[in-house]
């Protein structure tokens, strides 16, 4: 198990001959003009691994901070790594009292970044079929890891990599931000304290994508490699559209890749639901798709009874609306929060009521855990636990049946064919 790793890490590489010779092969550390009066040996050093469309406020927003440096960064187009590389260095420049800095490395292989021993930390931000395989390099390679929602593309891939984090003491953040939002804890915890009484129906919108579609062949730009980006999913032709990242949908569209509008938007919804709930450690016990049955909407239950329905019609327009025996709360981003009766919003808790876990900025959350040691408020068995949800409610709509579910055990119930999904086969050589 790995404890107080970022100081016995300082620590080796301060006084280990063998260490230091290591990290003298790669680039000196920023200039202290540019962190002002923090210590290289408090400096927590990130590798960023993904350098697409989500991955620009967490790099820009890494760049600007005294206590962190990026080292490296890594991404199968040539052009976004090498643009990473360039930013970085002229940022960094930017700063330093000499006008010049060349300290960031860029790579193709992932691999090669995690191998890094001057790296403490790295930022998995890549679609979804990469998080478990960068993860678990990062993981096993003695790094802490913020990674992005969802957590994983199988269900198996979530128990692996919550697992290894308790084996090898990571400090692990699921890019579940909502939850170092005001709004979103504040209408938790009106629903863990009972203040709208037994909760029995939940909504949330998740939007739609387009269909999966059958896409033309097309070149392969110079310096994208196709074929590490498909990783271990199965091969396809070369398109724009099945690689590229867009909000709108992009590889998000097929399910090769992920779970779709549940792996997007639900993985941030039903996360909340979850905390909400008090079931971190738990989850559903039935999935049910849209259509089946002229049942209205995709719909998964608790054991206790409790329905959350995928709706698009909220009230007032609130992206998650709990609806309780003696009571309503509604809440969105932007820090929008309604209750029924009203005054729910802005009543105080009391000391002896349930106060969650706050934090009010997720990174600052992550990097603070990394120097504490502690637990972040979204880690990854949290993270597995909602992103199952992810997956079973794909599996049942891709069968078009319900599924049962054991969250206790992990076990699909019942229905062998549903349960070959419980992971997926993976293309040689990117197996896990």
């Amino acid at each position: 198990m790995k404890k107080n790793h970022f100081l016995s890490r300082r620590d080796f590489l301060l006084r280990g001959a063998a260490a230091v010779g290591a990290v003298a092969a790669y680039p000196s550390v920023v200039p202290s003009t540019v962190f002002g009066a923090t210590a290289p040996s408090n400096r927590i050093t990130l590798g960023m691994i993904g350098m697409g469309l989500m991955m620009g406020g967490h790099f820009r927003g890494m760049l600007n901070r005294r206590d962190v440096q990026v080292l490296a960064v890594c991404d199968v187009d040539q052009n976004k790594r090498e643009n990473a590389k360039r930013t970085a260095e002229k940022t960094y420049a930017d700063k330093a009292a000499g006008g010049a800095y060349r300290g960031c490395e860029a790579y193709l292989e992932y691999e090669q970044l995690c191998a890094r021993p001057d790296i403490d930390a790295v930022f998995v931000i890549t679609p979804d079929h990469w998080h478990a395989l960068c993860s678990l390099a990062a993981i096993k390679a003695g790094k802490d890891v913020y990674c992005q929602k969802p957590m994983t593309l199988t269900i198996r891939e979530g128990r692996l990599m919550s697992d290894a984090c308790k084996q090898y003491g990571t400090v692990f953040q699921v890019g579940s931000q909502q939850r170092s939002e005001r709004a979103f804890r504040k209408a938790c915890e009106i629903v863990r304290n009972g203040w709208i009484g037994k909760v029995h129906t939940i909504y949330t919108g998740l939007g739609e994508f387009a269909p999966p579609a059958t896409l033309p062949e097309q070149p392969i730009p110079e310096g994208f490699d196709y074929d590490r980006w498909l990783g271990p999913t199965p091969w396809y032709p070369y398109n724009q559209e099945r690689v590229k990242g867009d909000y709108g949908g992009g590889w998000r569209r097929f399910w090769e890749y992920g779970s779709r509008k549940n792996g997007d938007w639900g993985a941030h919804h039903f996360d909340i639901i979850q905390w909400a709930l008090g079931m971190d450690n738990s989850g559903p016990v039935k999935f049910v798709p849209k259509g089946w049955n002229g049942t209205e909407y995709q719909t998964h239950y608790y054991a206790n009874g409790t329905a959350v329905l995928r709706d698009h019609s909220t009230w007032g327009g609130h992206m998650i609306q709990f609806i309780g025996t003696e009571g309503q709360v509604m809440v969105s981003r932007g820090d929008r929060l309604d209750t029924q009766p009203v005054e729910l919003a802005g009543a105080p808790l009391l000391p002896s009521e349930i106060h969650l876990y706050e934090s009010r900025d997720h990174e600052d959350n992550w990097l603070e855990c990394i120097k504490t040691r502690g637990k972040t408020i979204c880690d990854a068995e949290i993270g597995h636990r909602t992103a199952t949800i992810c997956h079973l409610s794909g599996i049942a709509e891709r069968l078009g049946r319900p599924i049962q579910w054991d969250p206790a055990e992990e076990k699909i119930l019942g229905d062998p064919a549903a349960d070959r999904w419980y992971d997926r086969l993976r293309r040689a050589p990117y197996f896990l």
